[in-house]
């Protein structure tokens, strides 16, 4: 009874305002006091054997709770909003909330989803056939109007496949050819939120399968840039390619998403800084998803591409607002790495997510030793601040 009076008064009442702070929404609470001063509360000069204490709580907290694995988890709404796909604590605590589950179960696979198949294939069709009809035109200003028609119309029929709600600000700053446009990641299907709104040429691997087909079509219409699998361990070979096509100013900017892996929609994580060594205009994008209607965060460790979109297809709807920023140009004596924190900044900032430093191929790989050696650097250098090591 409980459960079901705090699921049904949940959106009712006010949020506390912890809640409102993504970083403040895990199961410990963390003490930000910077090493320097935490340590120097012990003492005040040479090492001591209790400075160990606060590595091993570091070490404690972050195996309890890291701030990377935290953001490759599907967000959760304090309670169920009877409009996002319920996990199984919620549909079942009572016969009345078991009943509407039942019934939205039913519109979502029986209603919504065939008539969202359909339109995925029409748009799907179009876009191979489309693309490959205008392909087969002479290189003209009438070709590439073309492309860009066939880009929008299907990209948008794409939209409504997945009863896409999407809210575009500020489009005056909205990227121009010969630049490049560069976005935080959540979801596969960011490409097709920000292609429908203009056309872009995308980078990427070449794939197999369905996926291969469309960008065989689609390459012979639009300049997109696909990458071979042996191409893409080739930095310099990407970036020489990359800085060709944003030379020509008549072609159109180039979407990237420098985080290079999907993040859950709460934090921008390190940007690689392989998409600021090209050269030209950024236009930073900020991508925000209301997690009220549908989780857009594909969680790739736990399911497959098919999975994950019979998840978005059997969703309510997708919602999410997109900011277009200022652009943005690398300042004399600016590095790239440092170009690159200025643009996630500007993102973060917009969108409302937690800036992190971390690398998002933190998921699957081991962490660095540069980032244990940064620790170890810090801490020897507080001890010569002190006069302990001469």
């Amino acid at each position: 009874q409980w459960a079901t009076i705090r699921i049904e008064k949940g959106v009712k009442k006010p949020q506390p305002e912890i809640l409102k702070t993504p970083a403040a929404n895990g199961i410990i609470v963390r003490d930000e006091t910077p090493m320097e001063k935490e340590i120097a509360r012990l003492h005040r000069a040479d090492f001591e054997f209790s400075d160990i204490f606060y590595f091993c709580r570091k070490g404690f907290e972050a195996i309890v709770e890291d701030e990377v694995t935290q953001r490759f988890s599907s967000e959760e709404l304090v309670s169920w909003n009877l409009l996002t796909r319920t996990n199984v604590n919620f549909h079942y605590i009572s016969l009345r909330l078991t009943i509407v589950w039942v019934i939205g179960v039913i519109v979502r696979y029986c209603l919504l989803l065939p008539l969202r198949f359909t339109l995925a294939a029409i748009g799907i069709t179009s876009m191979i056939v489309g693309t490959t009809m205008v392909g087969q035109l002479p290189n003209s200003s009438m070709k590439n109007y073309l492309s860009e028609v066939v880009h929008l119309t299907c990209s948008r029929i794409l939209v409504r496949a997945l009863s896409g709600t999407i809210h575009y600000h500020n489009k005056e700053n909205k990227p121009r050819k010969g630049g490049i446009c560069v976005a935080n990641h959540t979801s596969p299907i960011d490409a097709i939120i920000l292609t429908n709104d203009g056309c872009y040429a995308m980078v990427g691997q070449v794939h197999g399968g369905l996926m291969g087909v469309i960008q065989r079509a689609t390459v012979k219409a639009c300049p997109h840039v696909w990458f071979e699998r042996s191409e893409m361990k080739d930095r310099h070979l990407v970036t020489k390619r990359l800085r060709e096509h944003v030379a020509d100013k008549s072609k159109l900017p180039i979407l990237i998403f420098p985080e290079g892996t999907c993040i859950n929609n709460t934090s921008v994580m390190m940007f690689k800084k392989g998409s600021f060594e090209i050269g030209g205009t950024i236009y930073p994008v900020a991508i925000k998803y209301d997690p009220q209607f549908g989780d857009a965060f594909w969680n790739s460790s736990k399911f497959n591409i098919v999975s994950y979109l019979l998840r978005i297809m059997t969703s309510w709807a997708i919602v999410c607002n997109v900011w277009y920023l200022p652009p943005m140009d690398r300042k004399e004596g600016e590095d790239a790495v440092q170009f690159a924190n200025r643009v996630k900044s500007a993102i973060a900032r917009q969108g409302g997510l937690t800036e992190l430093p971390w690398d998002g191929g933190l998921k699957r790989a081991k962490v660095k030793d540069t980032f244990k050696e940064e620790q170890q650097k810090n801490y020897s250098k507080m001890l010569v601040r002190n006069g302990s090591i001469g």
